[in-house]
C-alpha cells in the first residue's frame, strides 16, 4: 500500500507534457497542472488559432491565459522531491526478455509502445511523442512494437524496403531496381499489399463457403443418422411382432434377424459418424485457418505480411463432397419378415438366405458425387436443347434459328415492354431453368461474346453495371474475345489462360455446385471452374459485345 500511494504521488506531480515532476508548476482555469515552461510551449504553437486548448481535456481559452505559479504545489513538489522519489514497479514499465525494448531509452530501457517503420525505431510512451506533436513525424508509419524492424532493411544497400519485386517475389528497397532488379516489374510494398489483401479477402471468402458446405453436410449426416436408426428400429419392432406369431423355431429366426439388423445399424451408423467426425475436423482447420488469415490481414508492417502471407494462404486438401443415395433403409427387410411369416417351416428354411441377404444389402452411400466428364462424348450425356427468351432480350439483339441465336443489330427490334427484359446491355437469358446436371455449347463469331449463367432475379434496368452478368453475386460469366478470356464473378476479374476457340462449353452440375468452362475444338480444355453453392436455378445467358453483327448461338448436340 505504501508503494501504491507513493507511486499515486509521482503520477499526481508529474507534468502530462514532459512526464517529469512539474518545475515551476502553474495550473488552468480547467483545474490541470502543468510545468509553466511546458504549457507555455504548448500554447506557442496554437498561437496562429487564435484559440488555446488544455493538452488533457480540450478546453479551449480566449484569449490566452495568463499563468500564474501555483505555489502551494510547488511547495508540496519540493517536499516530494526531499523525501525521495520510488522508482516505478518493473513490471509496469520496463522491458522484459519477451517485450519490445525503447530503442532510445538509456541504462534499463522501457517497453516499447510503438515501432515507427520510417525511423526503424522503437519507442517508450515518453520517446514517442514527438511523433505525436512534431508535424515532421506527421507522415512516419507507427505500429505495434516489432523486434523485427530491420528486417525491413534492405542488405545491399543499407535502405528502408519499401518496394516490392513482382518478378522475383521479394521486398526491395528504390535502389534495387537500379542493378540487381533491373527490368524487373517492381512496385510499392503498398501497392503489393493491396493486391495481396484481395487474394486474402477471396481466400477467406472460400473458406467461409467451404465451412458453410461442411456444415450443411454434417447435418445431412446427422439427419442421415436419425433416419437409419428409425428405420432399423421400426424394422426390429416389426420383425419381433411377426416373429412372435410363430412357433419356437422361428423364435430362433427372430433373434438372428434381430442381430444382423443391429449389426448393420451399428456398421452403417458408424461409417456416417466416421464422415462426420472427418468433417468436423476439416471445418475446425478451416475456421483456424481463417482466424489466421483475419489476423494477418490486420498486419500493418506491409513486409511482414508479404512475408507471411504465402505459407499461410494454402488450403488443405479438402474433404470429398458426399451424396446420401435415397434407400428405404431397413423396410425391405420388414417385408421379407412379412413374407417369411406367411410360410410354414419348409418355406422357411428355403428362404433364410434370401432374408439374411436383404439385411446385409442394407448400405448408405457416402462416397463422392459423380465425377466431371473428361471427354466431350462424356459431357454429350449430359447435353440439353436451350433457347433464348425473346422478353429478356435487349432491343437490339436480333433472335434467329429458331430463338437459339443471337445478333447485335445497329438498330432496335420491336420487342413488347415486359420486366423481364434488360435494358441497358445488350444480354438475354434462356427460356430454360437449369438444375442439376447439364451441358451446352456457344458458338460466337465477332468481337466478343460473354458466356454466363445467371440466377433469375438478377437485376434487369438501370444504367448501373449491376444489371450486367459478372457483376453482381447472382451471375457468373465467361469473357471471351479473339485473343483472351476473362471470367468475372461480383465484379471481381479471373484472367484465364487455355487455348481460343470459337466455341465455348458450359457444364453444371448444380447439386454440387460446379460451373465449368471449356474452350471446345478437337479436345476439352478447362478454362476455368466454380465451385460454390448454388440456391437457386440457373439460366444460360449471353452477352454479345458491341459490334454490330456480333452473334452467338446454343449449339444443337442432339
Amino acid at each position: 500500500m505504501a508503494q501504491k500511494g507513493a507511486q499515486l504521488d509521482r503520477e499526481v506531480f508529474s507534468c502530462p507534457i514532459c512526464l517529469d515532476l512539474l518545475k515551476d508548476p502553474v495550473t488552468t482555469t480547467c483545474g490541470h497542472s502543468y510545468c509553466m515552461k511546458c504549457i507555455k510551449s504548448f500554447w506557442d504553437e496554437e498561437d496562429e488559432k487564435e484559440t488555446h486548448s488544455c493538452p488533457q481535456c480540450r478546453q479551449t481559452f480566449t484569449p490566452r491565459p495568463v499563468l500564474l505559479k501555483n505555489t502551494m504545489l510547488a511547495v508540496l513538489v519540493d517536499e516530494l522531491k526531499k523525501t525521495g522519489l520510488p522508482a516505478a514497479p518493473a513490471d509496469l514499465c520496463y522491458a522484459g526478455a519477451e517485450d519490445v525494448a525503447c530503442d532510445v531509452c538509456t541504462g534499463r530501457k522501457l517497453k516499447a509502445l510503438k515501432s515507427c517503420l520510417t525511423c526503424l525505431v522503437s519507442y517508450c510512451e515518453k520517446h514517442l511523442q514527438p511523433h505525436y506533436e512534431l508535424p515532421i513525424f506527421k507522415k512516419h508509419k507507427l505500429v505495434e512494437p516489432s523486434k523485427k524492424l530491420q528486417e525491413n532493411v534492405c542488405s545491399r544497400h543499407d535502405e528502408v524496403m519499401k518496394m516490392f519485386c513482382r518478378t522475383d517475389q521479394k521486398s526491395i528497397c528504390y535502389l534495387c531496381p537500379v542493378d540487381e532488379h533491373k527490368g524487373h516489374d517492381t512496385v510499392s510494398a503498398a501497392a503489393e499489399r493491396t493486391e495481396k489483401q484481395k487474394e486474402l479477402e477471396v481466400s477467406r471468402q472460400n473458406i467461409q463457403q467451404r465451412i458453410q458446405d461442411r456444415e450443411k453436410d454434417v447435418k445431412l449426416l446427422q439427419q442421415e443418422v436419425q433416419n437409419i436408426n428409425r428405420s432399423a428400429d421400426k424394422t426390429v419392432e416389426d420383425g419381433e411382432k411377426i416373429f412372435s406369431e410363430l412357433i419356437r423355431l422361428l423364435e430362433k429366426r427372430s433373434s438372428e434377424v434381430k442381430q444382423q439388423v443391429r449389426s448393420q445399424q451399428d456398421t452403417q451408423v458408424s461409417r456416417v459418424k466416421e464422415l462426420e467426425e472427418k468433417l468436423q475436423q476439416e471445418i475446425a482447420e478451416l475456421k483456424r485457418k481463417d482466424a489466421e488469415l483475419k489476423k494477418l490481414s490486420h498486419t500493418e508492417d506491409h513486409n511482414q505480411f508479404l512475408h507471411s502471407y504465402p505459407s499461410l494462404s494454402a488450403l488443405s486438401e479438402s474433404t470429398s463432397s458426399m451424396e446420401i443415395r435415397p434407400l428405404r433403409y431397413f423396410e425391405d427387410v420388414t417385408a421379407a419378415v412379412s413374407e417369411v411369416r406367411d410360410k410354414l417351416q419348409d418355406v422357411l428354411r428355403e428362404e433364410w438366405t434370401k432374408l439374411s441377404l436383404t439385411v446385409t444389402e442394407v448400405d448408405v452411400l457416402l462416397s463422392d458425387s459423380p465425377a466431371e466428364p473428361t471427354t466431350r462424348a462424356g459431357f454429350l450425356r449430359y447435353s440439353c436443347e436451350i433457347t433464348l427468351d425473346p422478353n429478356t432480350a435487349y432491343t437490339q439483339l436480333l433472335l434467329s434459328e429458331g430463338d437459339r441465336k443471337t445478333t447485335l443489330m445497329s438498330n432496335h427490334q420491336s420487342y413488347p415492354s415486359h420486366p423481364d427484359r434488360f435494358t441497358t446491355y445488350s444480354q438475354v437469358l434462356s427460356r430454360e431453368s437449369l438444375t442439376g446436371r447439364c451441358y451446352w455449347e456457344v458458338e460466337w463469331r465477332g468481337d466478343g461474346v460473354w458466356v454466363a449463367a445467371s440466377y433469375k432475379n438478377i437485376i434487369r434496368a438501370g444504367r448501373s453495371t449491376d444489371s450486367v452478368f459478372g457483376y453482381n453475386d447472382k451471375s457468373w460469366s465467361l469473357q471471351c474475345y479473339n485473343n483472351s478470356y476473362t471470367f468475372r464473378y461480383n465484379k471481381i476479374n479471373t484472367p484465364v489462360s487455355g487455348p481460343w476457340s470459337s466455341r465455348v462449353g458450359v457444364y453444371l452440375d448444380h447439386r454440387a455446385g460446379i460451373l465449368s468452362f471449356y474452350s471446345v475444338s478437337e479436345t476439352m480444355t478447362l478454362l476455368h471452374r466454380v465451385q460454390t453453392t448454388f440456391t437457386q436455378p440457373l439460366y444460360a445467358g449471353l452477352l454479345v459485345a458491341y459490334k454490330v453483327g456480333t452473334t452467338a448461338e446454343f449449339c444443337k448436340l442432339k
